[in-house]
C-alpha cells in the first residue's frame, strides 16, 4: 500500500503538470469504487486548477467550486499522460485538461476512492477525526506522551493510529522504531517523554529522508513519472526477518502486531 510519503511524492509529481490548467472534461469509467464516485466531481469541468495539496493519504484537486478528494487505495497510482494515449485496463478516472494532456487514476483493486468536498460545506467525515501531520510543528513529543498516558496498546499501533498521527504507516513505523531503539511491543503509555522525543525526531527524519528519496520502491507503486522510488534500499528491519541487524548483526526478528507484520531487532530495541 503507498504511505504517506508515496502520495507525497505522486503530489510534488504531479502538481506542476496539472496547476494552472483548465478542466476539460472527466470521464469516470468505474464509479463504484471503494465508495460510489458522486457524480458532483462533474463540477469541477471547466474550471481551473489551482492547487494539488495532501492530507494524510488524501490528494485534492483544488478548483474554486470545490476539491476531488482522491485516495490511492491498496494499488492505486497516477500519472498525467498525452489525451490521445488509449485508456488501459483499470484506469477508472480520467481527468482531461486543455493542454492536450490528461490526469488517470488507476486501480487495479479498486480500494482506492474519489470523493467530492466543496470549499464551505462540511468537511468529510473520514477527514474529520484526523490527527496531525507528522511533518509539521503540530507534531511533537509532548503531544505523542500526553495522548499516551495510560495506553496499553503497543508503541507500533499507537503512532500507527491516524488519530493520533497520519501517514505513519506500517514501513516507516517499523523504521523509526528501531533507529529510536524502542521495542514495538512496549505498551505506549511506558514510553518516557525523552525517549517520545527521540522517536518524534525520527518519525520526521525517516519520512522526509523517504520523500527526498523518491518514497519506498513498492510492488504496485511508481512515480508520476513512471519511476520507482528508492528508500527500500535503506531499510534496516522491514522485510529482513532472519537477515542481520545493521547495527548488533542480532538476527531480526518477526512478529504480527495488530494484524500488522512487523520487524525488530531484540537487541538494539527496548
Amino acid at each position: 500500500m503507498p504511505e504517506l510519503p508515496e502520495v507525497e511524492v505522486t503530489k510534488l509529481g504531479i502538481a506542476p503538470l496539472i496547476t494552472g490548467k483548465t478542466i476539460t472534461a472527466v470521464r469516470v469509467h468505474q464509479r463504484q469504487l471503494r465508495w460510489l464516485v458522486p457524480d458532483d466531481v462533474q463540477l469541477c469541468v471547466g474550471q481551473i486548477i489551482n492547487s494539488v495539496t495532501r492530507r494524510a493519504k488524501y490528494l485534492f484537486i483544488n478548483t474554486n467550486v470545490g476539491s476531488m478528494v482522491l485516495h490511492l487505495g491498496m494499488s492505486g497510482k497516477m500519472r498525467v499522460i498525452d489525451t490521445s494515449l488509449h485508456k488501459q485496463k483499470h484506469d477508472h478516472i480520467e481527468i482531461e485538461l486543455n493542454d492536450g494532456k490528461k490526469l488517470v487514476l488507476n486501480d487495479a483493486r479498486r480500494f482506492g476512492s474519489c470523493l467530492w468536498q466543496t470549499p464551505q460545506g462540511e468537511p468529510l467525515k473520514l477527514l474529520a477525526a484526523l490527527g496531525p501531520e507528522p511533518l509539521t510543528d503540530d507534531f511533537h513529543a509532548n503531544y505523542l506522551f500526553e495522548k499516551s498516558r495510560n495506553k496499553v496498546t503497543p508503541i507500533k499501533s499507537f503512532i500507527m493510529d491516524n488519530a493520533i498521527v497520519v501517514g505513519v504507516g506500517n514501513i516507516y513505523a517499523s523504521e523509526s522504531l528501531f533507529k529510536s531503539g524502542i521495542d514495538p511491543r512496549r505498551a505506549a503509555g511506558r514510553v518516557s517523554l525523552k525517549r517520545y522525543r527521540v522517536l518524534t525526531d525520527n518519525i520526521k527524519w525517516v519520512l522526509a529522508k523517504a520523500i527526498e528519496q523518491g518514497g519506498t520502491t513498492l510492488k504496485d507503486f511508481a512515480q508520476a513519472d513512471g519511476n520507482p522510488g528508492y528508500f527500500a534500499q535503506e531499510l534496516n528491519v522491514y522485510g529482513r526477518a532472519g537477515k542481520e541487524c545493521t547495527v548488533c548483526q542480532t538476527a531480526i526478528k518477526a512478529k504480527v502486531i495488530a494484524q500488522r507484520n512487523t520487524f525488530f531487532c531484540t537487541t538494539c530495541q527496548r
